[in-house]
């Protein structure tokens, strides 16, 4: 089930990053500069970083698969759109709409894991889920050069189109309900919008062997369950926790640097070393091939060193059970991973601007950029599986909260490396974006000492607002 929300947050990279080989052939088409065309880019990312606030909170009150196929419909909807149009204001325009329906899977995904997987095993679950969201980066451009090389730029989205509607079929029939305010340890049959064909075969064997669910349950989840309009305020508040907001603002510094390669390697393959569409598009095979590994590898160190500081605490680990970690520095056992891959992003990014500046042998910035997408990558692994940490019953709407960080701050790297590389060079450029993340790192440094007590006081206002409630 996390493989498949992980594949469902494909889309939202994916269809961000199939453009990039094609900027340039969409910029004559359109009779329009290439900064224009990359304003769509930036408009795609803000967008990114708004929609999820939006669906999340929804989700994590109505239910994933309800939020699943709000995300969709309006996804097709904008495909199908762009396969048609013809103007620059339709492409601004469809562009943000497709931005709004696939970002939200990204949350989506976190959310799924939230539901189903103990903090001892988080790790390893969040890299599953991540693996959509990489794959995107790397596949993507291949995909959108050989597209836009032998076919017109229009089967771009006819292609997300077929690609997009095809799995939405497959999710929306097998894909059963996790949301725990709607199915609770998913003993609970979900209501009938949110039920799938799995759920529903599932349930009917249950009642077939006499097993039922339990009444008092049943009736406080269905009390609580409700389909409202989604709201940005779930997120909002996520985002004004002090601790979070620290995770966030770093999060989303480490992703201005990675957006600013992303955008800025298709003009310096193009200028520097003349590459046609297709060659520029294999240069993101190594950054998304180091987010890959990562994925595969990161999550078991994150969860080696969560048993090594449980074993140090005397803190039990339970398998498949939700724990009660508040009294437990999951911030240390997250950041002592953390940290190492921040830096080492950093130092990469930095490092790839100065070389590819001096057109230098082709290895140097491949191994680089593979090196960048396995820091960047392990990084946002590790701050993701702390902000489901943090926000137990509230995954999606904590992811949400990363997502708008991570694209606003990309959407603002993303418009200024061109106009930053002209004006100072790519190695001053992209050291610059370098020491800014570099700057905001102590915040990390001050969670592992600050951040549980910070925990347990924000947990404790719930309680006592909690306890108000019911009175």
């Amino acid at each position: 089930m996390v493989m498949v929300g992980s594949f469902a947050s494909f889309f939202s990279p994916l269809s961000s990053s199939i453009y990039f080989p094609a900027l340039d052939s969409i910029a004559v088409a359109l009779h329009r500069s290439t900064s224009d065309i990359d304003l769509t880019i930036t408009t795609y990312l803000i967008m990114q970083g708004i929609a999820p606030m939006l669906i999340a909170g929804f989700s994590d009150k109505a239910g994933r698969r309800p939020a699943y196929i709000i995300c969709f419909t309006i996804y097709l909807a904008a495909n199908l759109g762009l396969s048609l149009q013809n103007s620059y204001a339709a492409l601004m325009v469809l562009r943000c709409l497709q931005s709004a329906g696939s970002s939200g899977t990204v949350a989506l995904a976190n959310g799924l894991v939230g539901d189903m997987i103990s903090a001892s095993e988080r790790g390893a679950y969040i890299a599953f889920a991540s693996v959509g969201s990489m794959l995107g980066p790397s596949l993507s451009p291949i995909i959108g050069g050989l597209i836009s090389q032998y076919l017109d730029w229009h089967w771009i989205f006819w292609f997300l189109l077929i690609f997009s509607g095809t799995f939405f079929a497959f999710l929306l029939l097998l894909l059963p309900e996790t949301c725990r305010k709607v199915v609770g340890d998913g003993s609970i049959p979900p209501p009938p919008l949110n039920m799938s064909l799995t759920d529903f075969i599932r349930h009917r064997r249950r009642k077939r062997n006499g097993i039922v669910p339990n009444p008092e349950k049943l009736a406080e989840l269905r009390k609580n369950y409700t389909l409202r309009i989604p709201s940005p305020l779930p997120t909002l508040r996520i985002c004004l926790d002090l601790e979070t907001g620290a995770v966030l603002m770093t999060t989303g510094l480490m992703f201005a640097c990675f957006y600013a390669v992303m955008t800025g390697a298709t003009t310096s393959f193009h200028n520097i070393y003349h590459f046609n569409n297709i060659q520029t598009a294999l240069m993101y095979l190594p950054i998304g091939g180091g987010g890959i590994v990562s994925a595969f590898t990161t999550g078991r160190i994150v969860d080696w060193n969560y048993r090594r500081n449980a074993k140090r605490a005397g803190f039990p680990i339970l398998k498949n059970v939700r724990q009660d970690i508040t009294n437990f520095n999951i911030e240390k056992a997250r950041l002592q991973v953390a940290l190492p891959t921040y830096y080492l992003s950093v130092v990469t990014v930095i490092a790839y601007g100065w070389v590819v500046g001096r057109n230098v042998n082709l290895a140097a910035p491949i191994i680089l950029l593979f090196l960048a997408g396995w820091g960047l990558q392990a990084t946002s692994q590790v701050l993701n599986a702390l902000m489901v940490d943090l926000w137990p019953d509230r995954s999606a709407a904590a992811t949400a909260a990363n997502n708008l960080f991570r694209c606003e701050l990309g959407a603002a790297a993303s418009a200024a490396i061109s106009p930053m590389s002209a004006a100072m060079g790519d190695g001053w450029a992209y050291t610059t974006l370098g020491l800014i993340a570099v700057a905001a790192s102590p915040s990390l440094w001050l969670i592992i000492n600050k951040g549980i007590n910070w925990r347990q006081r924000r947990y404790q206002k719930q309680q006592k607002k909690a306890s108000e409630n019911r009175k």
